[in-house]
């Protein structure tokens, strides 16, 4: 057994403290990582605060984690001591049925095993990023490439592959007409990617006023959906709108500014249902759907494209006794746009 510092929450919404927990002996296709960043997800904060329901306590989160090899199994052959990988939000899947075969392993029939808040499959609790250090199969650890920064990959384990993920799926490239609603953790990075796969990129947001950042990020036209005029200006317009925010929208509103065959796709998850009406859908053969992340290849790949194309997310690097703090910041949209943690401040 290692024992590592950890960051934990002992119940829903209760202050982090430092502890220590015990990562298991390395398996044969086992990676022990020393963990250099790990990233603040929205999704940390909904667990933490049990928002979702079925929290496992105490927890420790964190699914966006960056470091070093330090030691790896008798088997592995793909890492080495030394090298720079990264973990997302899964660690072990059955690897057996047809999504897990094609490389969907987010979608696996038997039950993926998320980083953590969940239990791998000998019913032992997963315990997350927040850490020091973590014991991970090999099968899903990503290598790092050198043009990244270990806090800038961070995020990108995440918020990268959540937003790659559904513009690789819809085959949006040059040609296609791509609006990304929201400019937050999620949003900034799928205005980069969108940018980066040659489509013509524009920015929905409530007002005007990151139109001069979203321009950096490599938006072509930015809108406030605060003006009724954007959704008559637009309508009929997009290929693909790609929903980052999770607020809940007027769906019909949004879905009248797709052209025939377009796809309204939901990343962002409100706590509450959407409403929308049928005839939405129908009067353009329109689309609504929702994507996860992408699996383990296709993260690689994201993390390979970002690198060849200087894409990485803005980011502010925090220290282990700022993270309450930093959630609240989260909780308030005070943040530009995503928090990762040093863990050496651990």
């Amino acid at each position: 057994m290692c024992k590592t510092h950890v960051l934990s929450a002992a119940s829903p919404k209760a202050p982090f403290e430092k502890t220590t927990i015990e990562r298991r002996e390395l398996r044969p296709n086992d990676i022990l990582i020393d963990i250099k960043f790990s990233g603040i997800c929205h999704s940390d904060i909904h667990s933490a605060y049990d928002e979702w329901g079925g929290g496992i306590f105490p927890m420790v989160p964190g699914h966006e984690i960056a470091g070093v090899v330090e030691a790896v199994g008798t088997d592995v052959t793909k890492f080495a001591v030394g090298d720079r990988v990264g973990v997302g939000c899964f660690v072990d899947s059955c690897g057996e049925c047809e999504y897990c075969l094609q490389g969907d392993e987010q979608y696996c029939t038997k039950g993926v095993v998320q980083t953590y808040n969940s239990r791998d499959y000998d019913g032992n609790p997963t315990y997350g990023g927040y850490s020091q250090k973590i014991v991970v199969t090999d099968r899903f650890v990503v290598s790092i490439p050198e043009a990244l920064g270990l806090d800038v990959a961070s995020p990108l384990l995440c918020a990268g592959i959540t937003t790659y993920s559904p513009l690789k799926h819809w085959n949006i490239g040059p040609g296609k007409k791509v609006a990304i609603v929201g400019v937050g953790g999620l949003g900034h990075l799928a205005i980069q990617f969108a940018h980066a796969l040659g489509a013509e990129v524009t920015v929905l947001s409530r007002s005007m006023t990151k139109k001069d950042e979203a321009i950096g990020f490599g938006a072509d036209h930015y809108y406030a959906t605060g003006d009724a005029e954007t959704f008559t200006t637009l309508a009929n317009k997009f290929d693909l709108i790609l929903n980052t925010v999770s607020a809940n929208l007027d769906v019909n509103a949004y879905l009248s500014m797709l052209r025939v065959d377009g796809t309204l796709v939901n990343v962002g998850a409100p706590a509450d249902p959407d409403q929308y009406s049928v005839f939405s859908l129908i009067m353009g053969r329109r689309s609504l759907a929702g994507s996860l992340v992408g699996g383990i290849p296709e993260t690689q790949e994201m993390l390979n494209f970002a690198a060849e194309h200087n894409i990485a997310p803005m980011i502010e690097v925090i220290g282990a006794d700022y993270v309450g703090e930093a959630y609240e910041r989260v909780v308030n949209s005070d943040v530009r746009y995503r928090f990762v943690i040093d863990i050496a401040t651990l």
